[in-house]
């Protein structure tokens, strides 16, 4: 057995990578300006329409083609040289940034600016993604994923407090022109900080819609790739259906009550989970752990039937939402069971089907509010997370050495 199957990376030997700094830093800066460009595009378009709709819409207008890129773009990936392909994104945002800044648009006209861009959101979301086993190694990759999850839930807090304050002193636009210089930052960064490679893969002569589609079907036809893909999308994925009804369950326990206080539990509980297993759990013993884990998604969330108070359900919520550490576990498996020249292109399909099964169950979640109470929904999400994670037992638990 070896070192890095015996013993977990530390942060010193992440963060002593230049190139995983650059990624870290690059991505938080990433993070931070999407999340103030959303709300301050929902708030401009708001204030010139009147429309609570149109502000909703303004507010997920850049996540809803994630779903579309992800389908129809992503063999873009690996068919572009990924610092270019980086670079490139984070110019066209600013481009579109400087345009809404100034204002010449009107509200439909920036929504469907934005929307095109988010277009190829996935693409240079899977460059950045299949970057990573190429500057991080052994365990040390795990931990450089567990550091960007952590990063991603810190960083959009961060942007929301930044939004919220900018929002306050500058108004939107100026918010706005914040965002274009987080989007010349970003590019900056990677620029610089990152090594020249070539691309990963070859075209095929086919357009890259078509080979988007080859590719993923060759993935999903691989039994051990759409085993660990559905192990990734499912068993956590489906617990946002009880994070969707977190507002009416919190109303329900009366005036004191906060959905804030549930949301921030489930965030507070998945970044710690993250951060011990990551860091102080041996790889082998993390891998072994991977099922265990993916039970503890389902279990807190059964007692929501019996409609606890709001500390105890704020509890419960941290404890179950610990358990999506399990995808450390998966990690390495999913990393040697695709071709590396497709490397971008299946964490791009890892993302974009989370996306799908995220908002599939957000439908169902607030469907069954409808006729169920908010409690029950809860508890039924669990129900739904535990059947996802015993079908998939076998994926979940890694295969003897």
């Amino acid at each position: 057995m070896t070192l890095t199957e015996t013993r977990p990376a530390t942060y010193r030997d992440v963060f002593a990578v230049a190139e995983f700094r650059v990624l870290f830093g690059s991505f938080g800066v990433f993070l931070i300006g999407e999340t103030v460009k959303m709300l301050a595009l929902s708030v401009l378009v708001y204030e010139r329409t009147g429309s609570g709709l149109l502000a909703a819409l303004a507010y997920v207008t850049g996540f809803l083609p994630h779903a579309f890129g992800g389908v129809f773009l992503l063999a873009l990936a690996d068919r572009w040289p990924p610092r270019a392909l980086i670079v490139g994104y984070d110019l066209l945002r600013l481009a579109v940034v400087v345009v809404l800044a100034l204002g010449v648009l009107s509200p439909g006209a920036m929504l469907g600016l934005v929307a095109v861009v988010g277009l190829f959101g996935p693409v240079s979301s899977a460059a950045r993604t299949a970057l990573l086993p190429e500057v991080l190694h052994g365990d040390a990759y795990v931990l450089g994923r567990s550091l960007l999850t952590v990063a991603a839930g810190g960083t959009q807090v961060a942007g929301f407090a930044l939004g919220g304050l900018l929002l306050g002193l500058v108004g939107p636009y100026g918010a706005l022109w914040l965002t274009a210089a987080t989007c010349g930052l970003s590019a900056l960064l990677v620029r610089v900080g990152l090594a020249r490679r070539p691309p990963r893969a070859r075209p095929d002569g086919g357009n890259a819609v078509r080979e988007t589609w080859r590719v993923n079907r060759a993935l999903l036809a691989d039994r051990r790739v759409r085993g660990l893909l559905l192990a990734q999308w499912l068993p956590g994925s489906v617990l946002v259906g009880a994070e969707g009804v977190a507002v009416p369950y919190a109303a329900g326990l009366g005036v004191d009550a906060s959905a804030g206080l549930l949301l921030m539990a489930a965030a507070f509980g998945m970044l710690v989970g993250d951060l011990l297993v990551g860091r102080f759990v041996a790889p082998a013993r993390r891998e072994a752990w991977t099922p265990w884990l993916a039970l503890l998604l389902g279990v807190p969330m059964l007692a929501f039937v019996a409609r606890p108070a709001m500390w105890p359900a704020a509890a419960l919520f941290a404890v179950a939402t610990a358990g999506f550490a399990y995808q450390l576990g998966l990690a390495r498996r999913f990393l040697h069971a695709v071709p590396q020249e497709r490397r971008g292109q299946a964490f791009g399909l890892v993302s974009t089907g989370l996306m799908a099964v995220q908002g599939l169950a957000a439908a169902a979640g607030g469907a069954l509010s409808e006729v169920l109470a908010p409690g029950t929904v809860m508890a039924l999400a669990g129900v739904a997370s535990l059947v996802a994670t015993l079908a998939l037992w076998r994926v979940l638990t890694p295969p003897r050495p």
